[in-house]
Parts: C-alpha cells; structure tokens; sequence
C-alpha cells in the first residue's frame, strides 16, 4: 500500500478523501508526523494555496504528499467566497456564520448559480501537478440536511433534488468536486506506480 501524506488538519476531507482513495493508498497527515502548526494558505487563488501548502509540508517532510484548496465560488458575488470560502464571515472558520453571509447576500438576487471548485496539487518525486475539480449548481434559500460540512447544506448540485447535506457520504463521493479532482489524481498514479 503506498503511503502519500495530505496536506490538511479537515479530519472531513481527510475521510473523504481516504473514501475515494480506497485501499490502494493509505493516507497520512501532518500531524501523524509530530506536525501542528497552520499551514500557510497565503495565495490569492485556490491554485496558489494548494502548491503552497503542499511545498509547506514537502519541505518539512521530503515525501510524496498532495494538497487541496477547495471554494464556493457564486456567479451573482462575483465568484466569492472563493479562495476565502473557509473565513468568509471571519477568521474563526464558523461554517454556519459563512452560510448566513452568503443567504444574506443573495436574498434579493435570483441569479443562484454557484459552482465548487477543488484544485489538488501533488508533490511526486520532487515534480508538480495539478488536478482541478469542478461541479456546478445552485445556492439553496435555506439549509437543507446535516450532512457533510462547509457549505453543503445549501448546496444543490445541477441534476439532483437533494443538498450535499442531504446526500449520503457515498453519493455525495461519487459527483464532488473534490471527487473529480480526485479521480484525476488517481488516474496520474496508476501511470508512475
């Protein structure tokens, strides 16, 4: 079982992404290795935060690991919250303040549409790739579900009646962005094994 370290204390993403993974990698964190300070997530793009949090814990580490940046990015906002979709309603990472901002804030537009977005980058063997996951759909008017985190709970992807939230972890699995980005990931390392 290849061993690859993920960048990221999100126990949610961790999990999702082992799922995905399936038993041919065995996923590590930072932690794991005696590391607990914040990774660095100073880029202006999601791109940007993805490649720096993942050269962070190369250069501590030297082994083969890979990050994610993910955001909410909402056509009528101008493709916010974006790269701040984690603090969009302040640096304490309240996923439910963050929802009530972005409600606010489209509670007289009708224009919903809103896509999430995952880039992976992977450090592999000292070289760079990147893996971008996108899905689209729609901003809900109220929260829909307990399931999942972040912002699933109002949002619907285009093609489906139920909210992230609303999805099984499985389902929700299958059609993520993160999952795309995933399954480009994957593919890559079938061809270097």
């Amino acid at each position: 079982m290849q061993e690859l370290v993920f960048a990221s204390f999100n126990k949610h993403k961790v999990d999702e992404i082992q799922l995905l993974l399936g038993n041919s990698y065995k996923v590590s964190v930072p932690s794991d290795y005696g590391i607990h300070s914040d990774i660095p997530e100073t880029g202006d793009t999601l791109s940007e935060n993805a490649k720096i949090k993942g050269k962070y814990i190369h250069q501590l580490l030297a082994l083969n690991c890979f990050s994610d940046d993910s955001g909410l990015e909402i056509e009528a906002l101008d493709g916010k919250p974006g790269v701040h979709s984690a603090r969009y309603a302040g640096d304490e990472k309240d996923s439910e303040k963050n929802i009530d901002k972005v409600l606010y804030e489209l509670s007289n537009l009708s224009n919903r549409n809103a896509s999430f977005k995952t880039v992976i980058c992977l450090i592999y063997n000292n070289q760079t790739y990147e893996f971008v996951g996108v899905i689209k759909g729609e901003i809900l008017k109220e929260r829909r579900g307990s399931n999942g985190f972040g912002y699933d709970a109002i949002f619907k992807p285009f093609g489906y009646e139920l909210s992230f939230a609303q999805m099984s972890s499985d389902q929700k699995a299958s059609i993520s962005h993160r999952a795309k980005a995933i399954e480009q990931l994957i593919t890559f390392l079938k061809t270097v094994q």
